[in-house]
């Protein structure tokens, strides 16, 4: 039986300062690394500011497994045809970052993907994400927050998702 707790809110400095403790998980582990992989749209916050901290490439693989009225139903997981990165090849030692691991799937699917897509070899891929949700079917090496329930997380950018264009014109056009 699954229980679900009330849904977690996370504030912008809440966000960053998470971002911040997994940056040092890592560091303390002492585990060297050349690359990291971030899986977008959720882990391309987390991606881009550990890859600023550690001063390493950034590649970013486009995953897609939520549809649905606020994004919430989960379907079949989807991967972009390519990574996009600015280096000439994958490093061998690789950060898979997500901004969370909820039912697992994707972490657990990316991980082949990522060697079977490589031109160059991996020797060892880690993953790190902020919250990990015990439904989960994969443990991630680093994580913030374990979540023995599944709550809903309402992260602070969650808001632009029900944004459109003429609105926020609207918005702003009352503040001028």
């Amino acid at each position: 039986m699954t229980f679900f707790m009330p849904d977690l809110y996370v504030s912008w400095s809440e966000y960053h300062y998470k971002i911040e403790q997994l940056a040092v998980q890592v560091y303390q582990s002492g585990w060297e690394f050349n690359q990291i992989v971030c899986l977008a749209r959720g882990g391309l916050r987390v991606g881009d500011i550990i890859s600023r901290i550690y001063q390493k490439p950034l590649a970013i693989l486009a995953t897609s497994s939520y549809s649905g009225a606020g994004k919430q139903e989960r379907g079949s997981l989807t991967f972009s045809h390519h990574l996009t990165m600015i280096t000439e090849n994958l490093g061998s030692h690789i950060l898979l970052i997500d901004d969370l691991v909820d039912s697992g799937i994707t972490l657990q699917q990316t991980l082949p993907w990522l060697k079977e897509n490589s031109d160059f070899p991996i020797e060892e891929i880690r993953t790190a994400v902020i919250w990990y949700k015990a439904c989960s079917v994969i443990k991630p090496d680093y994580y913030v927050d374990y979540l023995p329930d599944n709550p809903w997380i309402h992260q602070p950018f969650e808001h632009y998702e029900h944004t459109n264009p003429a609105d926020l014109a609207a918005k702003l056009n009352q503040l001028c």
